[in-house]
């Protein structure tokens, strides 16, 4: 289960790397089903992994043009303190027994669990069937960036309070938000929604230092495959067609998200 874990570490990079996003959907079931983490600590490793490798990724595309500051600031802005408050005070107040029917128990560890196949099944709407953000991706000229600003900060804190919540960098969000609402193009979009993942990962992952146990040594060691994955990811995206990468993914994460509620309501 180590090995497939490692290597799921990989697929969690160059996921990363092609998509700009979707890396904490493989990251918080690699971790709990396959190393069996609480989901409270897997979303808080989530959280780190996903943010150290879109750091690199972001560092990557800015270097090659392909990355909008001024667009990932203001976005990242109202998404920051959210998702910091989420973890630090939200999580840690939510009660370890919900409530319960008959002899079913909802507890704090299925509740998150369910959240996430929940955004799982959003996030896999978003890839496959996603008209506006295949027609932008076919537009290759550069256009005049204009704000929205109201929008982009109700994206940010939305987006911030799911990555709290579920430990995913919200990239199948952030993505959409910065072709319809700052009208980037696709390519720079993806590189743009990097940047806004590693700071709100590695912020929400600050609020967790004092709540949880950490395994230093292993989350390094995961993160550092994983970083090699974003690598491979963003060269071999000049090959692949993100369009047919995003529809694959989408299939992939629902078929997920059903098993994840399959296993923690019906079994």
């Amino acid at each position: 289960m180590e090995i497939i874990a490692y290597i799921g570490a990989l697929v969690i990079g160059i996921t990363l790397g092609f998509l700009g996003g979707g890396g904490s959907i493989l990251a918080v079931p690699i971790f709990v089903y396959l190393l069996g983490i609480s989901p409270v600590t897997a979303t808080a490793y989530s959280l780190f992994v996903v943010g150290g490798t879109s750091t690199v990724g972001a560092i990557r595309n800015y270097m090659k043009g392909m990355l909008d500051v001024k667009t990932g600031i203001v976005f990242a802005i109202p998404a920051l303190s959210t998702v910091y408050l989420t973890r630090k005070f939200l999580i840690p107040a939510i009660p370890d027994e919900l409530f319960s029917i008959g002899d079913f128990m909802l507890t704090k560890d299925i509740a998150i669990m369910v959240f996430f196949a929940i955004i799982m099944l959003l996030a896999s709407y978003s890839m496959i069937r996603n008209k506006k953000e295949e027609r932008e991706e076919e537009r290759e000229e550069e256009r005049e960036i204009k704000y929205n600003y109201p929008l982009i900060m109700l994206e940010g804190i939305v987006v911030g309070v799911l990555t709290g919540i579920v430990g995913a960098g919200g990239g199948f969000l952030i993505i959409p938000a910065l072709v319809l609402f700052a009208k980037l193009p696709m390519k720079k979009a993806v590189g743009t929604s990097l940047m806004i993942i590693a700071l709100k990962s590695l912020i929400g992952f600050i609020g967790d230092i004092e709540n949880i146990a950490i395994d230093w040594i292993f989350l390094l060691s995961f993160t550092g495959i994983s970083i090699i994955g974003i690598l491979i990811g963003i060269y071999l995206s000049k090959f692949v067609s993100n369009k047919l990468l995003k529809k694959i993914f989408g299939w992939f994460i629902l078929l997920m998200a059903i098993y994840i509620l399959f296993k923690e309501i019906v079994f």
